[in-house]
């Protein structure tokens, strides 16, 4: 095997790819109270869902360990890509670069980039996907290193989420200086701001607030008919196809992927919420 994508759990896979050799999704913990998981295939959102709707505290995520990501290191490929959800909001991306540092010193030198996606659910399955594309073309890997730093630098990530309080109480909006969703009917609209997260609108209403996060996505993405349109759900299928309705009546894109979210994306996201990768 010529290469790897190791992606830990927040960035979700499509089926055609989830027993891809070339693929290794490293878990990420889950802690609800008493009731602590690996976020792997194993991962059953409803029974997750239930547990943080009857849980009075905020659910919590850890890391992989070092150690873990070094097992995804190792084996026959030449070039393995590391692809971690935001350093600004996770500790995996600082324990996926150790763990490159100690196998190296270990083992030996190998091909190993880790990429800080500045994203989390799609925005990290854009850059896995954009991988397979740029190994297939037989580019070299320094070639690969610099055109997917590129790529990520060039993604848009935005969401709209029934629940803000597991992202506000695990300190993630620490960029949000006014956070208007003070009754149940105002939604934010959210973005990704080079791996931190922005306020970028606000609706009454979660359909209008769906339907301005669409607008956002046509006005901000000059080339859309060239790009891929990943949508991630929790637990909201008929919202994430509105969704795409939505952008689609402005504007065509390339391909459209829609999948439910996964253990840590759903812990985030919360019931009902919706991800949008472009």
């Amino acid at each position: 095997m010529k290469y790897k994508i190791v992606i830990d759990s927040c960035g979700e896979l499509p089926k055609e790819y989830q027993n891809d050799e070339r693929f290794e999704s490293v878990p990420l913990g889950l802690e609800v109270g008493d009731y602590c998981i690996l976020d792997d295939e194993e991962f059953d959102q409803a029974e997750f869902l239930q547990k943080v709707a009857e849980y009075p505290k905020c659910p919590k995520s850890s890391c992989p360990s070092p150690e873990r990501y070094m097992e995804a290191y190792a084996g026959e490929a030449e070039h393995v890509y590391v692809v971690t959800l935001s350093a600004q909001l996770s500790g995996s991306h600082n324990s996926a670069c150790l763990a490159k540092n100690l196998y190296i010193e270990k083992y030996g030198e190998k091909k190993i980039h880790v990429i800080d996606s500045q994203s989390a659910s799609g925005g990290e399955t854009q850059i896995a996907l954009k991988l397979v594309e740029l190994e297939e073309q037989g580019l070299s890997f320094e070639e690969i290193v610099e055109q997917i730093e590129t790529f990520r630098d060039t993604r848009n990530t935005y969401f709209v989420l029934d629940n803000l309080e597991t992202l506000r109480k695990n300190g993630r909006l620490s960029r949000v200086k006014a956070m208007v969703a003070s009754t149940l009917s105002i939604k934010p609209i959210m973005a990704g701001d080079k791996g931190s997260i922005v306020q970028r609108g606000q609706s009454v209403g979660i359909k209008k607030a769906l339907g301005k996060m669409a607008e956002l996505v046509v006005v901000e993405t000059s080339d859309i008919s060239e790009r891929r349109l990943i949508i991630t759900h929790c637990n909201a299928l008929e919202r994430a196809e509105l969704v795409r309705d939505m952008i689609a009546e402005k504007s065509g894109f390339r391909e459209c992927i829609i999948m439910d979210t996964r253990g840590i994306s759903s812990m985030y996201a919360n019931d009902g919420g919706v991800i949008v990768s472009i």
